[in-house]
């Protein structure tokens, strides 16, 4: 018999005080319906920015005739990935992501320090637009990194954002990789059904594969 598989939850937890991109809509959350005050149910209501926590990145992010995040494929967000260690400073660079064979796993996640969740970081490590093109040319179907962006905090171009959305690569950002071995596994990490918006939340898992799996 075999045991049950190991489950990793790579997605950061998410209150008011989870980190954000400095002007950015912080998450809040109140009840508009309470038990404690008399009511049925408690119901509440929440405002946020889609890309507080872990989230997907539509091409409508940055793309003008881009799809929204409701509107994308799902197959991306959903398989074999393998999990690297990449540069925990500056830039993820081409050679950084070594021999990865994207034709059995698709899907790469870049871990690249313990981000801490609470505290914004404008010093974090991004992909290198080399990196992004090297990505598109293998056929990569999903990059992800621990961090906020693909592109560093100063960039106004965000050519690694443009290079992977204009190639159809589905981007993950602010995973939690800390206590992940690197490796093969399987990704389940699907964005909400939100038509027409920039982004979603999702809730990402990593699925630890059996030694006669990968």
């Amino acid at each position: 018999m075999r045991n049950a598989p190991i489950l990793h939850d790579i997605s950061q937890p998410v209150c008011s005080e989870t980190g954000h991109w400095p002007g950015d809509t912080a998450f809040a959350a109140t009840f508009t319906w309470s038990l404690a005050q008399g009511d049925s149910c408690n119901v509440s209501r929440v405002q946020t920015s889609p890309h507080v926590g872990t989230h997907a990145d539509a091409p409508l992010h940055f793309l003008v005739q881009g799809r929204g995040i409701g509107e994308c494929d799902l197959e991306p967000y959903l398989g074999p990935c393998w999990v690297i260690r990449g540069p925990s400073e500056g830039q993820i660079l081409p050679h950084h992501l070594g021999d990865v064979d994207f034709e059995r796993f698709p899907r790469l996640l870049v871990r690249t320090g313990d981000q801490n969740p609470l505290a914004f970081r404008s010093d974090f490590v991004s992909l290198h637009v080399e990196a992004a093109q090297y990505l598109a040319e293998k056929g990569a179907r999903l990059i992800g990194l621990d961090t906020p962006s693909m592109d560093p905090f100063e960039s106004t171009e965000l050519p690694a954002h443009h290079a992977l959305l204009t190639a159809g690569v589905a981007l993950l950002e602010n995973l939690q990789l800390a206590e992940v071995s690197a490796g093969p596994y399987e990704l389940l990490a699907l964005p909400l059904r939100w038509v027409g918006l920039d982004a979603s939340p999702v809730r990402a898992v990593l699925r630890a594969l059996d030694p006669d799996e990968d």
